[in-house]
């Protein structure tokens, strides 16, 4: 992990290199189809989501979850994914729900930097990476 300062920029020139973001699209989905088929099911989407425990920590501290609620929640978002609705989700569908989700995070920040805690490999962190190396090249 590392801190780094970003804007809404970044993650839009980021989405936009349609060689960076699809190489960590695709990248990013190979690490999360486990059995290796194609596809992500329920369960290798359902791990991702848990590994960000956004219902079971708030504000750094655990709290209790109402598992009921939370799997609600994870499948509303599954169904994000899942654009064509048959309980998978292929590579095409989650190329297009991620630059949608990060082109909301894009207009969330604006154009004020801000500075983040950023997890090695995590879209952020790889959107970071591409701007100063194309700073460092100009």
């Amino acid at each position: 992990m590392s801190v780094e300062v970003l804007d809404g920029a970044t993650i839009v020139n980021f989405v936009h290199d349609e060689e960076a973001f699809n190489a960590w699209v695709h990248a990013h989905f190979m690490k999360l189809d486990t059995n290796h088929d194609g596809l992500l099911s329920y369960d290798e989407m359902l791990a991702e989501l848990r590994s960000f425990r956004v219902f079971e920590c708030h504000f750094g501290v655990d709290v209790k979850t109402d598992p009921d609620e939370a799997s609600r929640v994870y499948n509303a978002m599954l169904v994000q994914f899942d654009h064509d609705l048959n309980g998978t989700v292929d590579l095409q569908e989650f190329k297009e729900e991620s630059k949608r989700m990060m082109l909301g995070i894009a207009n969330g920040l604006g154009f004020l930097p801000v500075q983040m805690v950023l997890e090695e490999g995590s879209f952020l962190k790889n959107a970071v990476e591409r701007e100063l190396t194309k700073l460092a090249a100009a």
